[in-house]
C-alpha cells in the first residue's frame, strides 16, 4: 500500500539553447528549437519507459520551456511497482541509476548541439516551494522619508547625503559583491563545462584503449601455443600431487614447463600441444590435428597448429643453409650479339658498352640475355662508400634475342636490398660522391648518363654515380642520406612519377627529373634521330656547296 504509484520526470534545457541570441529574455524562444527539444524529449521517453510513460506535459508558461512527464515505475520481472528497482536503490545505486540515465537523454539532444551538464556535480536545485515563496516574498522597503529632499537642498547635496547613507552604501557593496560573485560563477561555469568536456574525451579514449587491449590481447593469444596443462587434461592425464607441474596417468608421468613438456617414464621430451598429443595418443600429424579441433574447436586447433609451424620453420632457419646467389654462367660466344642489340637498337655507346664488358659488369649468357650484375657498396674507413672490389649479390636479366624481346628480370637468388647495377662519370676514383642519379634499369641508366654527357659536352666535374633502384624499397638510404645532391630520373608516366615522389619523401635532398619521351631509352633514340637529320642536312649544304 506505500508503493509510489507515480514518477514525475522533468526535461529541460539552458536557456542558451532555446533562445541563443539572448538567454537573459525570459520566457522568450525560437519555435524550431522548442519543438526540436520537444520531438526529441519525446522520442527518448517512447525508448526509455514506452507504455510505462502514461503522461507528458509541455510547458510553455514559465522562463524557459519544460517537460513534465509521468511515469509509472512497473518492475518488468515481477509485474509490480516498484520506484525503487527502476530509479532507487541502495548506496550509490540510485545516483548511478540517475547518471546513465542523465547519461541517456544527453546523447538522444546531442544533435541538437545540448550537452549534459557536469557529470557527478555537487549541485543541488531548489525545491519549488521554496522556491516560490522567495518570488512572492515583500521586497526590502527602504526609509524613503528619511531620504526626502529637506527644505533648501540642492540636488548636489541631495546626492551627497544619499550616497553617504550607511544603508545605501551597504546596497552598493551587496550589489558590487553580488556582480563580483556572478562573474566568477560565471567563469567558475566555464571552467566546469570545459572540464567536463575534457573528462568525456578521457573517458572515451580510455575505453578505446581498453577496447583496443583487448582486442591485441586476442591476438596476441591466437599466436600463442594451447596450454600444455590443459592438453594434458584433455589427453587424460591428472595433475600429480608430488613434484612440480608434474602429470600422470595410463601409466606415464609426463613434466610441463610453459611450451615444453618432458615423459619420465620413457625419457623423452618436445615441445608444443602438437608433439604432446603425437607422444601420448601415438598419433600421426594429421591425427593429432585432427584431435585438437575436436577437443579445441577450430581457433584452438589453429593455435596448435600456427606454434608447431612456427617451431619448425625457426628449427629449418638455424639448421639449412639459404640458396646463395650464384651468377648465370658468362657465355663470351653471344657477347657480339648482345653488344649490337645494346648499341645499335638501344643507342647506348658502344665504349660505355665495351668498358663495361672489361670490367666484368656487363656481359652476355648462354641464352644471349644482356647480364648486368648488381654489386654491394663497399665502405673504406670513416663514411665514404668506395668504388673497390665488392661482392656481386644479384644481377638484371635483359632478353635481347629476336625481334621485340621483352623478357627482363631478376637473376635466381638476387638480393636486391643488398646489390646495386652502378657505375661512377666524372672527378677521380679516390673522390667522394657529389651526386647520385636514380634510375629504373640498367638501359635507363646508361641512357640518362650518355644524354647528360651530350648536353654537358663532356664528363661532368663532380663525382657523379648512376645507380639503378627501381622500388622505394631497395634504395640503400644509409649511403643516399650522405650524398648531397640526389636525382630521380624516372619514366614520364604514373608510375615513374609515384616512384620519384616516394623517393623524395624519403630523401629531401632529391631533385625530381623525367624524359620528353616516355623513358630515356627513347628520349635518347629521338636525340640521335634528330641529330642524324641535322648531320644529313648538314652534309647537304656542303655538296651543295661544292658544286657550284
Amino acid at each position: 500500500k506505500d508503493a509510489v504509484l507515480c514518477s514525475e520526470i522533468f526535461l529541460s534545457a539552458s536557456p542558451e539553447y532555446f533562445r541563443p541570441h539572448d538567454p537573459s529574455k525570459a520566457g522568450e524562444w525560437d519555435d524550431k528549437l522548442m519543438w526540436n527539444f520537444t520531438n526529441a524529449s519525446t522520442k527518448w521517453l517512447q525508448e526509455n519507459f514506452g507504455e510505462k510513460c502514461v503522461r507528458a506535459e509541455l510547458h510553455l508558461d514559465e522562463s524557459t520551456p519544460h517537460i513534465h512527464a509521468y511515469i509509472v515505475p512497473v518492475n518488468d520481472k515481477t509485474k509490480q511497482l516498484s520506484h525503487k528497482e527502476m530509479f532507487g536503490g541502495d548506496g550509490r545505486q540510485a545516483s548511478i541509476k540517475m547518471s546513465k540515465l542523465q547519461d541517456s537523454y544527453a546523447s538522444c539532444l546531442a544533435h541538437l548541439g545540448i550537452e549534459r551538464g557536469v557529470k557527478g556535480s555537487k549541485a543541488t536545485h531548489t525545491k519549488v516551494k521554496e522556491y516560490y515563496q522567495a518570488v512572492n516574498q515583500e521586497p526590502l522597503t527602504l526609509e524613503l522619508d528619511r531620504l526626502a529632499p529637506k527644505r533648501g537642498e540642492t540636488a548636489q547635496q541631495l546626492f551627497e547625503r544619499i550616497k553617504a547613507n550607511p544603508t545605501i552604501q551597504s546596497i552598493n557593496h551587496q550589489l558590487a559583491d553580488h556582480r563580483r560573485i556572478v562573474e566568477l560563477e560565471k567563469r567558475a561555469s566555464q571552467r566546469a563545462t570545459a572540464s567536463e568536456k575534457l573528462r568525456q574525451q578521457l573517458e572515451k579514449r580510455v575505453a578505446e584503449l581498453e577496447a583496443e587491449n583487448f582486442y591485441w590481447k586476442q591476438q596476441a593469444d591466437k599466436l600463442r601455443d594451447l596450454p600444455l596443462e590443459e592438453v594434458a587434461w584433455n589427453l587424460g592425464l591428472d595433475k600429480s600431487d608430488k613434484g612440480d607441474n608434474r602429470w600422470q596417468g595410463l601409466g606415464q608421468v609426463v613434466g610441463i614447463n610453459d611450451s615444453k613438456w618432458y615423459d619420465f617414464t620413457e625419457e623423452k621430451g618436445g615441445g608444443g600441444a602438437i608433439d604432446l598429443v603425437m607422444h601420448i595418443n601415438n598419433f600421426n600429424f594429421r591425427s593429432s590435428v585432427a584431435w585438437l579441433h575436436d577437443q579445441f574447436g577450430e581457433e584452438g586447433m589453429l593455435r596448435a597448429s600456427k606454434a608447431f609451424i612456427e617451431k619448425q620453420a625457426t628449427k629449418i632457419a638455424q639448421e639449412e643453409l639459404a640458396p646463395t646467389f650464384e651468377p648465370p654462367t658468362p657465355d663470351e660466344s653471344k657477347w657480339l650479339s648482345v653488344q649490337d642489340y645494346l648499341v645499335q637498337k638501344r643507342g647506348l655507346p658502344e665504349n660505355f658498352i665495351i668498358g663495361l664488358h672489361q670490367k666484368g659488369w656487363l656481359y652476355a649468357d648462354d641464352q644471349q640475355n644482356a647480364v648486368f650484375t648488381m654489386r654491394e657498396l663497399t665502405v673504406k674507413e670513416g663514411t665514404q662508400y668506395t668504388n673497390a672490389e665488392t661482392t656481386l649479390k644479384g644481377a638484371f636479366l635483359r632478353g635481347t634475342r629476336g625481334e621485340n624481346n621483352s623478357f627482363m628480370g631478376y637473376a635466381l637468388n638476387s638480393k636486391r636490398r643488398e646489390g646495386w647495377f652502378y657505375f661512377h662519370l666524372g672527378g677521380k676514383p679516390g673522390d667522394e660522391i657529389q651526386k647520385v642519379v636514380l634510375c629504373k634499369s640498367p638501359i635507363e641508366a646508361l641512357s640518362c648518363a650518355f644524354i647528360g654527357l651530350n648536353e654537358r659536352s663532356g664528363m661532368p666535374s663532380e663525382r657523379t654515380m648512376y645507380m639503378v633502384v627501381d622500388s622505394p624499397k631497395s634504395l640503400p638510404l644509409e649511403f643516399l642520406r650522405e650524398v648531397k645532391a640526389i636525382t630521380a630520373a624516372y619514366d614520364n608516366d604514373s608510375a615513374g612519377c609515384s616512384t620519384a615522389q616516394a623517393i623524395k619523401e624519403l630523401l629531401p635532398q632529391t631533385t625530381i627529373a623525367h624524359p620528353k619521351a616516355e623513358d630515356w631509352n627513347l628520349e635518347l633514340l629521338e636525340r640521335l634521330r634528330l641529330q642524324r637529320v641535322q648531320q644529313k642536312e648538314a652534309g647537304k649544304k656542303k655538296n651543295r656547296g661544292l658544286e657550284r
